[in-house]
This record gives structure tokens, sequence and C-alpha cells, in this order.
């Protein structure tokens, strides 16, 4: 009996220490891009001074980061196919560490905005292709344990990365937190090359040229006109963006219906189920990630906080999340989405408002309270609803799902932010009266409560929105729609 329970025991630890090393390197490079993804925010305000320009234009150094993520989600699997997953890897690490490099010697906006597209091009691959390898590494009774040493990085890296940025921010300058990537990513590769398998090239599909045209052209115009519409809905430069961003889209739907293998699955929203989930995400997308990147500004342009202080003021909120996460997980398996998503923008909503009315005096207790409100309702409903559209996808096209709601949060952050920073611009424009140091300060705040405002409706939208959630029906596992293609990959349905 004892040399029989001591064969496991052994088998399990031989299977940790083989893949510890891949499964450091992998981290190593996922840690930096995670890390990346919350640093900036902080840092908008100085950016904003550095160069001597406008809220509106620095306000694109994030989205088009996101328009650039958006954009190569879709392509990760067929460059695995292509060229094999290690090989793509080492080259998204290596294009987003020299992304980081490039921006860390900006001398403009323009090329700061330009350096964080080739940032994205990098950055964009590197979580789906990393956790797809490490779901590969593991042992199939040891894959739960490991995805769980994979989640902790990934939970600490966006509670750390406003902290990090507000440090280098005050004791360095700005453009350390970019300069940081350079030994990480060298790091990284380095790791990458001694410690990962080469891995077996699929079968590699056809690509889907004029989608890859298409999309860009689709959703970054339309991200200007919606940036350009916070000023005036009116203006030829909101019409342009509006309607060649527009026709490019329709154009990008009708190609993507007709092709065999197209770059997003579009087919899918002919699940009622499933279109209603994708829609409510969308919409807490918009209302959380656009008013995450208000918050800093508020707090360094009118509370007059340093960003390190910023940074700190931050990190209760990515905490709460972090402990609602896992209990949204374990609620939605007793009571699916629709209680979770309504309670959870219930709470991101009340936080909202809470913003809304803030001034310049308003307590730090009052706005923590409502950060910490924010981070709950994220970690509580974010999940279950990206689980919920997961469960809803018909069962033929699900392994295509996780590419499609990847990019598409991708696009829809990236249109939250320049919507609701062009908004405030204006509000800000609008409600300042004078030139005086009082009527300036008036005129932020105003413009702040109309913007939290803003998102505190969309929020409230959602929350009611979320009434109209259903539990997913499922297509028989004998029906002959199923029987195509490869099953999901659950590590890169933890992607998004």
């Amino acid at each position: 009996m004892k040399q029989q329970t001591s064969v496991p025991q052994e088998t399990e630890e031989f299977s940790i220490k083989t893949i510890i090393l891949p499964l450091l390197s992998i981290i190593v490079g996922m840690i930096m891009v995670i890390l990346d993804s919350t640093v900036v925010n902080v840092a908008i305000p100085n950016l904003v001074q550095y160069f001597e320009t406008d809220l509106k234009t620095i306000q694109w150094t994030v989205t088009g980061y996101t328009l650039a993520l958006s954009a190569v989600i879709p392509l990760a699997g067929w460059l695995t196919d292509r060229f094999g997953a290690k090989r793509v890897f080492l080259f998204t690490i290596a294009m987003f560490t020299l992304g980081s490099v490039l921006c860390s010697i900006a001398q403009s906006p323009e090329q700061l905005i330009l350096f964080r597209v080739i940032q994205g091009l990098g950055g964009g691959m590197v979580a789906p292709i990393g956790m797809a390898m490490v779901f590969r590494l593991a042992p199939p009774e040891r894959r739960g344990s490991i995805m769980g040493m994979l989640g902790i990085p990934m939970l600490l890296a966006p509670a750390l990365g406003p902290v990090l940025s507000g440090w280098f921010i005050e004791s360095v300058s700005w453009h350390w937190i970019f300069l940081i990537n350079l030994p990480i990513g060298i790091a990284a590769f380095i790791l990458c090359v001694r410690f990962l398998p080469d891995t077996d090239r699929g079968l590699t599909p056809a690509l889907d040229l004029l989608g890859m045209i298409l999309a860009p052209i689709a959703f970054s115009m339309l991200a200007y006109g919606v940036s350009e519409g916070g000023t005036s809905w009116t203006s030829a430069t909101t019409l342009t963006g509006v309607i060649v961003g527009g026709v490019a889209l329709i154009l990008f739907i009708i190609v993507e219906l007709r092709q065999k293998n197209p770059l997003l699955e579009l087919r899918v929203f002919t699940s009622s189920d499933f279109s209603r989930g994708i829609v409510l995400a969308w919409v807490a997308q918009v209302a959380l990630f656009g008013s995450m990147i208000l918050i800093p500004l508020y707090l360094q342009q009118i509370k007059g906080y340093t960003a390190l202080e910023t940074g700190l003021i931050l990190l209760p909120q990515a905490l709460a999340s972090g402990i609602s996460m896992p209990l949204g997980g374990r609620l939605f398996d007793k009571i699916g989405a629709r209680p979770l998503a309504f309670v959870g923008l219930g709470i991101i909503s009340g936080a909202l408002f809470i913003l809304s009315s803030i001034t310049a005096t308003t307590g730090l207790g009052l706005i923590i309270t409502a950060l910490l409100m924010m981070g709950f309702g994220m970690g509580l409903s974010m999940m279950p609803l990206n689980t919920h559209v997961l469960n809803a996808a018909p069962r033929k096209l699900v392994a295509r799902v996780t590419p499609l709601t990847a990019a598409a949060q991708q696009v829809v952050v990236s249109f939250a932010v320049a919507g609701l920073t062009g908004f405030l611009t204006s509000r800000v424009t609008s409600h300042t009266m004078g030139t005086e140091k009082a009527d300036i300060v008036n005129g932020l705040v105003s413009g702040f409560n109309d913007t939290f405002f803003l998102a505190a409706c969309i929020a409230l939208f959602g929350c009611v929105l979320s009434l109209i959630l259903r539990k997913p029906k499922r297509v028989a596992e004998s029906e002959p729609e199923l029987q195509t293609g490869d099953s999901p990959d659950p590590a890169m349905m933890m992607g998004h």
C-alpha cells in the first residue's frame, strides 16, 4: 500500500519540476504586458504637461494601443499554426520590448502614439499564446493548480501597475514606465529561448486579408469620430471619422459573413443569448474602463495628489476586484450570470453616481469607498458575463468565440476612452467661464461630474439590461452541427 501511494506523488513532483522553468518564462513575458496596460493611466496628466498638449491628443496613447491589440488578437491562432507558438511568442516579446524602448525616447505626442501602436501590435498576442502554451505544458490532472499559479501575477500586475507608475514618475521620470520593460523583455526572451519547448505547427487555414485591412480602418476611424464627437457631432472631422469608419465596418461585416475562415466569426451573433450577453458586456466595459481613465486625472488635476499617491489610492480598487472575482466565479455555477450582473453593475453605477457629486473638497474616504465599490462590482460581474457569453455561443462556433470577444473588448475600451475623454474636454470647456484659477477649477469639477454621471447612467442601463439575460440553451451533442473543428481551448478563453 505504501509503495502504491508513493508513485503518484513522485509523478506529480516530476511534472511540476519539468514545467516550472517554461512556466516562469511565460509569466515573465506576460506580466510585462499586463503591467503596461495599467501604468499609462496614472501617467496621462504628466504626459499632457510634458508634451504641452491636450487630453484629447494624449488619450490616443491608450486608444491607439488598444486598437492595435484588437487588430492582432484574431491573428494569434493563425500565426501559431503557421510558424509555431514558441517562435511567435518570442517575436511578440521582442516587438513589445522594442515598442517600449521607442516609447521611452518619444519626442512628440505623435511619436508616442505611433510607438504605443507598435507596442500594442507586439503585446496583443502575448497573453493568448502564453496561456495556450501553459495549458499544453500542464499535465491534465494538474491544469487547475497550474492555471491558478498563472492567475496570481495576472491579478497582482493590475494592482501594482499604478503604484509602480506613480513611483517612477515621481522619483525618476515618465520615461521609465516604458524603459523598465527593456530588462524584463530581455530576461523573458532569454528564458523563452532557453526553456520553452518547440511546439508542433497545425494546419494553416487561408488568411482573411481583406478582413485584416478593413477591421483596423473601421475601428480606428470610428474611434476617431467618437473622440471628435465629444466636441461636436456635426464637425467635418467627426463626420469623416463616422462615415469612413461606418462604411468600412459594413464592408467588413459583409466580407466576414462570406468568408469560410473569417478573421472574426460574426455568425455567432445568430445566437440571441450570445448577442444579449456580449452587448451587456460591452455596456459594462464602456462604463468601467472609460471611467477608470478619468479617476487618475481627477485625483491629480483637482485634488492635487502626486502620481505615487494616485497609484496608492487606486490600489484598493484592484484588490477589491481580485477578492470578488473568485466569489463571482463560484456564485455563477450556482445562480448564473443574471443576478451577478444585476448586482455588480448596480454597485458600479452607485459608485459612479457617488463620483459624479465629488468636488475639490471631497474627502479621500468617500473616493476610496467609491473605488472599492467599482472594484468589487467589476470582479463580481465581468467574469460571470464572459463565461455566460462563451456558454451562449453555438457549439460549432465556440472555439472561435474567444478571439472575437477579446478583440471586441479592446475595440470597446478604445471607444470608451475616446468618447469619455472627448466628452470631458467639451464639458470642461463649456463650464469654464473665466481665466481665474477658481473658474478653471470649477470648470474642471463640473466637467468631471458630468462625465462620471454619464458613465453612471451607462452602468445603470447595463444593470437594467441584465434582466433580459437567460440561461443559454445548449444544442444537443449528437446534432450534426457539432461535427466540426476543434474543441475550445480553455486557456484562450481566460484571455479576456
